[in-house]
């Protein structure tokens, strides 16, 4: 009888581990084509999902017992929208804000016209692309009128080829984007020292102590003095309104000083009380190159603002207490048909009443 040597011995025990290696690995690739997962291998393991992150506009509740919805924000950029620059300073940075908002929401890519980026550039490090005005001509561009308030249907916008028109400067438009609107609207660095430098300078004209805390006022004058009573039946800042407004940060901060700005620095010089010695005229009052005045404004850690958006603007990027002019026209004014303060002042800004007697006693004669 044949009786097999050490040699085959080892060669038939090489091929069983052979066989065996080939035998389990069709099994192993049978069982994941399959559709096998490690639960089933393992049916003591539990099963472990991946952590989902979930992207919300600021402010949104989360209820974990209910139904989560949040804004979708779109996978991908597309289509050209651009905004119509109109107005003035404070008017275009509204638009720029507003364009960048509304575009990111719909997922389109924003650019701005050059005439804006004449305005804005010198001042703010803005990133948004420029237009090429051969782009503008022959665009096939569908126009929206925007209204000064966020409204659901601004949301869902499906135009890929969009000028946006109007004067928006609502907080519901951008505040959710705060962060990335104040980082938009960052100074060139130049007038940031420069504004810093002649803040750093200020003493009290009595003492000649070093101020710790600003208050930045900016008062609305020019054309306004003529548009609010005529056109919309309203009233500007008034020295009454002043020395409310003051009042209210000497009775909450401790020394503070009052650095003012205004297309009408002659007025606040007469009308203005200086008596306690915490009121610095800084402004120039240039309309033409506000740009100086806006940053004084901003590095302030509070605000006095009368009307507009200029105002407005240097309160949002300052931070801080902010106290506003309420109520400054007649309940029957057209303009509350297109301005919402809801909209227009964030809730935590303080608001005193305009005295509109001027008006009403226009009004009954």
């Amino acid at each position: 009888m044949w009786a097999p040597s050490h040699r085959h011995l080892c060669l038939i025990f090489l091929l069983a581990c052979v066989f065996a290696c080939v035998f389990f690995l069709l099994i192993h690739q049978n069982l994941f084509h399959s559709g096998l997962d490690l639960f089933l291998l393992c049916p003591d393991r539990s099963r472990v999902t991946s952590p989902v992150a979930i992207l919300c506009l600021s402010g949104t509740p989360v209820n974990t017992n209910a139904t989560f919805s949040c804004p979708k924000h779109p996978a991908s950029i597309s289509g050209t929208w651009t905004i119509d620059p109109k107005g003035r300073f404070g008017n275009q940075m509204g638009q720029y804000a507003t364009l960048l908002a509304l575009a990111q929401l719909n997922g389109r890519q924003a650019f701005i016209q050059p005439s804006m980026h004449a305005i804005l550039a010198p001042v703010f490090r803005i990133t948004l692309p420029v237009l090429a005005p051969e782009v503008d001509r022959h665009a096939p561009w569908q126009e929206l009128e925007l209204h000064d308030w966020m409204s659901e249907e601004y949301a869902h916008l499906k135009e890929p080829w969009l000028k946006l028109t109007g004067f928006p400067c609502s907080w519901t438009f951008f505040h959710h984007l705060r962060e990335q609107i104040r980082s938009e609207f960052t100074l060139h660095e130049h007038l940031r020292q420069e504004a810093q430098r002649s803040l750093s300078g200020l003493r009290f004209p009595r003492t000649g102590d070093r101020p710790s805390t600003f208050v930045g006022v900016h008062v609305r004058r020019g054309d306004y003095l003529q548009v609010m009573p005529l056109h919309w039946k309203g009233v500007v800042g008034d020295h009454a309104y002043l020395q409310q407004a003051m009042d209210w940060f000497r009775a909450r901060h401790k020394a503070p000083i009052f650095v003012v700005t205004s297309n009408g620095m002659e007025w606040c010089r007469e009308n203005i009380d200086t008596s306690r010695g915490d009121v610095i005229f800084a402004g120039d009052g240039q309309e033409g190159a506000p740009h100086k005045d806006f940053a004084l404004l901003t590095q302030c850690n509070h605000t006095i603002m009368t009307i507009g958006t200029f105002g407005f603007w240097a309160a949002y990027l300052a931070g801080g207490d902010t106290v506003y002019l309420a109520n400054f026209t007649l309940p029957d004014s057209s303009f509350l048909k297109i301005f919402k303060p809801e909209a227009a002042f964030l809730p935590e800004w303080v608001g005193i009443n305009a005295d509109l007697s001027p008006l009403q006693g226009k009004t009954e004669s």
